[in-house]
């Protein structure tokens, strides 16, 4: 019997456009959740998937949805609030598991957490295998193997040009401000260190003109220095991933970065700061402009330097609207597994996953090219 794809979280926007790119491949994933009725629209829109209802705080109701070798795709978030539980089933299970979460803490947790518990019933986990944080971590890499053997640092950045309107869905705003006063990372002098979202801060060069950027946590710092140990790059001591979607507010964000393990430490401050931010998102829509999102170009960077500064190798691609990308990139990693599998088990990055060539063919598929 093949594996099976289940889908949780397909009545959410994000989820919901997952489950799109599926049946566009021919997919029939289960779509899951909690909402029977809600399920039964989205599954009876693409006509007539599979449904099983699981929730998020039920460990034993989401494990009853797989079996070993399964496929199971999260896009339930915030994950650093329920990706716990449904990562746990897939670790129970011996599950390939992915998820569309963007945010640096519950990556983080993946790798140096449930990692280890994974590699014990050889499942394998893959988060953040989306517009966060694929594409940088593949022009990185595409970077890295480039410059080869003299490379001392790689960068990673993620850019947005074009749009208009609400560009993100309440559900990535809501975890996107879940994660803001939470330590983020770096991977430098060869180790990964905490470090405050904002402590780094440069300018890429997007459509012929410098746009700042700000250090973020992401795959790239595991991802990056597992391939330079193969021999790749013996010298890699520094791996960093920026955003540059907040253009104008990257400066004071880098400004007052060291404020932040303050605000996180005094409650009152860090209460304020969480209410401020859940009236800001209670007053948006649920689902981003559509014309907004058909109306933007997503840039990332991959640059490669020696010890000296140097550019050694720069990679540029370009892709459509974020969830555009988050969506055909699950769909084509969830069919390969389900008929290929992955390498490895234990928390993988993409390019360990599939390899190089197989990732660069599969982010084509989701119009993620050279520029």
């Amino acid at each position: 019997m093949s594996p099976k794809i289940v889908l949780f979280g397909a009545t959410g926007y994000t989820g919901a456009r997952v489950a799109e790119a599926m049946t566009r491949r021919g997919l029939r994933p289960v779509l899951a959740g909690r909402d029977r009725s809600r399920l039964a629209g989205v599954a009876d829109r693409l006509g007539g998937l599979p449904t099983g209802q699981a929730d998020a705080s039920d460990e034993a109701s989401v494990r009853a949805l797989i079996t070993e070798g399964d496929v199971l795709v999260s896009t339930v978030g915030p994950f650093t609030q329920l990706g716990d539980t449904v990562i746990r089933a897939a670790i129970a299970e011996g599950a390939i598991y992915f998820d569309s979460t963007g945010e640096p803490p519950f990556i983080r947790r993946v790798f140096e957490h449930h990692g280890p518990a994974a590699e014990r019933t050889r499942a394998a986990l893959l988060t953040a295998f989306g517009n966060d944080y694929v594409p940088g971590t593949l022009a990185a890499a595409m970077a890295l193997s480039q410059a080869g053997a003299a490379t001392a640092s790689v960068h990673s950045g993620y850019f947005l040009a074009g749009g208009g309107g609400q560009g993100f869905s309440k559900g990535t705003l809501r975890s996107l401000a879940g994660v803001v006063l939470e330590p983020m990372y770096s991977w430098r002098s060869g180790e990964l260190t905490s470090e405050p979202a904002g402590r780094g801060y440069r300018t890429f060069v997007v459509r012929g003109r410098p746009k700042p950027a700000i250090s973020i946590g992401g795959t790239e710092q595991f991802a990056l220095p597992r391939l330079a140990a193969t021999g790749l790059a013996p010298r890699l001591r520094e791996v960093e991933a920026y955003l540059g979607w907040l253009g104008p507010l990257s400066k004071p964000i880098h400004l007052g970065s060291s404020l932040t393990p303050m605000i996180a430490r005094t409650r009152l401050l860090a209460s304020g700061f969480d209410k401020l931010t859940e009236l800001v998102v209670k007053r948006v829509a649920e689902e981003p402009s559509a014309a907004g999102l058909a109306a933007t170009t997503s840039y990332f960077f991959g640059e490669a330097r020696d010890e000296a500064g140097s550019v050694l190798a720069s990679v540029a691609l370009t892709a459509p609207e974020p969830y555009a990308i988050t969506a055909d990139l699950l769909a084509w990693a969830a069919d390969r597994a389900a008929v290929h599998g992955v390498a490895g088990t234990g928390a993988l990055d993409a390019v360990s996953a599939f390899g190089l060539d197989t990732l660069r063919a599969g982010a084509a598929e989701a119009q993620i090219r050279p520029v």
